[in-house]
């Protein structure tokens, strides 16, 4: 079977996608506003880019209306955001903030998810994420335009916070005490 996702509507070459690449693990971006507004969203399209400088990345795809989401457009305004890993006892309180609220409503606060000040980075991290990265903006890369256009965020990571016990030698995370969770 040969399927070309250009010829699909943009909905199914997503679904399409998604069933496709996995494991994909989940990306939850606490950002701020240039007002102080904070946004905490999840994103599947994530990975490691490189560790030299280290740096991961992650999509921000367009509302099919063809607007662009808190998150990028905070990004874009301060430069700063926190990728915070998702475990398996935030998974529900994660997905409550995968709904589209208002700009500045607080999805972590509507979700009651506490925050914690980042030590290097303007937006705060989620305080129980196992694992968080700060990050500062590398540079956005836009692929298409409007509707469902990515917006490819790079991200260098200037800090990690880990929980106490995860870490296995000094060398690596522990999969099993990280427990995290992917699409």
């Amino acid at each position: 079977m040969e399927i070309d996702l250009g010829a699909l509507a943009p909905r199914d070459a997503h679904d399409m996608l998604i069933s496709a690449l996995i494991p994909r693990p989940i990306a939850w971006v606490s950002s701020i506003s240039g007002q102080g507004q904070v946004n905490l969203a999840p994103f599947s399209f994530f990975c490691g880019i490189t560790w030299s400088p280290p740096t991961l990345g992650f999509s921000v795809v367009n509302r099919s209306d063809g607007s662009r989401k808190d998150t990028i457009v905070n990004i874009e305004e301060t430069g700063h955001f926190v990728v915070n890993m998702v475990s398996h006892d935030l998974a529900g309180r994660m997905v409550k903030t995968a709904s589209s609220l208002p700009r500045g409503v607080s999805e972590a606060d509507e979700a009651g998810i506490a925050l914690a000040p980042a030590a290097k980075v303007s937006a705060p991290r989620v305080k129980d994420a196992r694992v968080a990265f700060e990050c500062t903006l590398d540079r956005v890369v836009k692929v298409g335009q409007g509707p469902h256009a990515g917006n490819l965020v790079l991200g260098t990571i200037v800090l990690v916070h880990v929980r106490d016990g995860i870490v296995e030698d000094g060398k690596g995370i522990d999969p099993l005490r990280f427990d995290a969770i992917g699409r």
